[in-house]
């Protein structure tokens, strides 16, 4: 009831009505409003709790805030919002003012217990909003005119259609930045007009997008020149765009959008015997039935770490060492985003000697990684690029407590970059699945990331994972912060967010949100909460099968019957799988042998850790003479 009583506090102001006038003359109500300014109390950015004092100035219809009132006249201003463009609520008992535009949310309420302060900024930003509405909707209405104009000059023979639009577009465009004016749907519906009315049939994607896309980047990017807010999770982001969706499962890039069937229903398995049978012990000597897993397994995973290598790029082409560890440091983070839709399956542990190869070109990197040891189990992997290297070998401890699943990571990452030659190393933190046995599981990373450049001292990075109170709202769950720090340890860059949704740093030249991870796929609850690269992981294109070694993932028959939905045949073949590997390492050890793995050596690193690195024979015996040529283990 109090809940409701708070809601019923607030009221959101209709949109204000606007009249489109025609025949070139102006609406009365096209006068500009009068300037509006002062301090305010404003949430804060991360992780929202508490207030600060801004100084807000509501100027034609945009509503900007700096720090201190001398900021404004200097320039400095910490964020701004076309207010015509967002949602308005009000609560007359809090004075509190909300204005809601999608990626930008701002929270305002009156410093002094003032109600007619309140009332004054109500009034004044209402004025505004319907000024910058009725101005955006008469300059859209002139040039929809002057379409008909061209339209008609063209069909007289005049001068050409795309001559006139093209010399209109021009003058919207410039109509547009004098009037600061940034509408994204202005600008769409006209390029959609423009498409229309040529008279030489639809031009292609290349020719609209050069003809009439071709305005600058802050006005087709949206609504704001906000760099400094709340949500922080603005169109600048650094991730690609995901491929468009083509026909029958694929995409524009020739990989599959699906998997060949969804997800099996596995709530017949009796999860809570299973575990309970083994409380306390590692959950990697366990043999679990092929219903609780996923088709893809923990090497396939080391290579889906790899998902947002584009920050790595993006690091590799940074000149200055602190921000370039800004970058380094959403790559570490955004390799756990995965884990937001994935704790309903289990990937499948790979066999000792197992393999897996990924080559993506679009992307501009290859990953090879092996199973190098069975116990304790440890996956190595090694990427590179033209831009960097990626390698760790890691190990991971399953233990279940009674109602939670920890899985503990050891061993770790490693990156270099080839520009400046720079060697990043970090750890992994602790992942927890809580309330394993009911449906109203939920996974969260907790712990302390320390990065360090080997080759250089100038700058560490600090990360932590917060880990969620049981008495904590929803909003504080998945809580991330990290600070960059010089020689000295003072603090030169603050980043924060939330590890599924993104990374902001207002310390940077332009703060922005470094990362946020990519949209998943639709009907991804179909298939194991799988993001678009998950899917491609397992994917098996007729023209690749023959340039595999017999050892990769791909070719192992109990997870290739997982993903096809044949879940018993899975099951039955996990099990011969598993007595085949049983009976090998008997074999080897009455022979006094051990397994040597393939690919991958053991070394001591600058700490004297056994780690395991890449022998870097993989990819030579892939071209010469080709695995068909060579003698493979037999697996499976």
């Amino acid at each position: 009831s109090q809940t409701l009583a708070i809601i019923k506090d607030w009221e959101v102001i209709d949109d204000p009505q606007v009249e489109v006038h025609t025949g070139g003359d102006s609406p009365h109500d096209m006068t500009l409003p009068g300037i509006c300014e002062g301090y305010l109390l404003k949430r804060r950015k991360w992780p929202l709790k508490g207030w600060h004092k801004r100084y807000f100035v509501l100027e034609a219809g945009i509503l900007r805030y700096s720090k201190h009132q001398h900021d404004v006249s200097r320039g400095r201003v910490q964020g701004s919002l076309d207010v015509s463009l967002a949602v308005m609520s009000i609560n007359k008992k809090s004075n509190r003012i909300d204005l809601d535009a999608g990626d930008i949310l701002y929270h305002m309420k009156v410093i002094a217990k003032s109600h007619e302060l309140f009332y004054i900024w109500v009034t004044k930003l209402q004025a505004h909003r319907l000024f910058k509405k009725n101005e955006a909707a008469h300059v859209q209405s002139g040039f929809l005119q002057t379409l008909s104009v061209a339209g008609l000059a063209q069909r007289n023979g005049d001068l050409s259609v795309h001559e006139t639009l093209s010399q209109e577009r021009q003058k919207l465009q410039e109509v547009l930045e004098t009037n600061n004016i940034h509408q994204s749907n202005t600008l769409a519906e006209v390029g959609f007009i423009l498409r229309l009315n040529s008279s030489r049939g639809p031009p292609s994607v290349a020719d609209s997008a050069a003809e009439y896309f071709d305005a600058s980047d802050d006005v087709l990017c949206g609504s704001s020149s906000e760099v400094s807010d709340e949500s922080g999770l603005s169109e600048g982001s650094t991730t690609n765009s995901e491929p468009e969706e083509g026909h029958g499962g694929y995409n524009s890039t020739g990989r599959r959008t699906t998997l060949p069937a969804p997800c099996p229903d596995n709530s017949h398995v009796g999860l809570m015997a299973i575990l309970y049978n083994n409380i306390g012990k590692d959950l990697a000597r366990v043999s679990m039935p092929a219903a609780l897993n996923e088709p893809v397994n923990l090497l396939q995973r080391l290579c889906e770490e790899l998902e947002y290598s584009e920050l790595l790029d993006t690091a590799n082409n940074t000149s200055d060492p602190y921000q370039r560890m800004v970058y380094i440091a959403a790559f570490a983070i955004s390799g756990y985003s995965t884990a937001t839709f994935r704790n309903r399956y289990k990937p499948f542990n790979p066999v000792l000697g197992e393999t897996y190869e990924c080559i993506r070109e679009d992307r501009s990197f290859r990953i090879i990684s092996e199973q190098v040891c069975h116990h304790p189990p440890i996956s190595a992997c090694h990427a590179e690029s033209e831009n960097f290297s990626f390698w760790q070998d890691q190990r991971w401890k399953n233990k279940f407590w009674g109602k939670s699943l920890e899985i503990l990571p050891t061993g770790m990452v490693n990156v270099t970059l080839q520009r400046y030659g720079d060697h990043y190393e970090w750890n992994k933190v602790v992942t927890c699945i809580h309330n394993v046995l009911s449906q109203q599981r939920y996974l969260e990373h907790y712990g302390e990331v320390t990065i360090r450049n080997l080759k250089s001292n100038t700058c560490t990075c600090k990360i932590t994972f917060v880990k969620s109170r049981y008495w904590g709202s929803d909003t504080n769950k998945n809580e991330v912060q990290g600070t960059v720090l010089d020689q000295s340890g003072s603090v030169i860059h603050r980043f924060g967010g939330l590890w599924h949704e993104g990374i902001f740093c207002d310390t940077l030249p332009t703060p922005k949100c470094v990362w946020k991870p990519n949209p998943q796929p639709k009907d991804d609850v179909l298939y194991y909460g799988f993001s678009t690269f998950a899917m491609e992981l397992n994917e098996l294109p007729p023209e690749l099968k023959p340039l595999l070694p017999p050892t990769d993932s791909r070719l192992r028959p109990d997870q290739r019957l997982l993903e096809e939905g044949k879940v018993e045949e899975s099951d039955r073949k996990k099990d011969d799988l598993e007595e085949f590997q049983r009976e090998r390492r008997k074999e080897l050890s009455k022979q006094g042998e051990e397994h040597v793995p393939r690919f991958f050596k053991k070394a001591k690193d600058s700490c004297g850790r056994d780690v395991w690195l890449t022998n870097e024979t993989y990819w030579k015996l892939r071209e010469n003479p080709g695995f068909a040529n060579t003698e493979n283990i037999i697996l499976w």
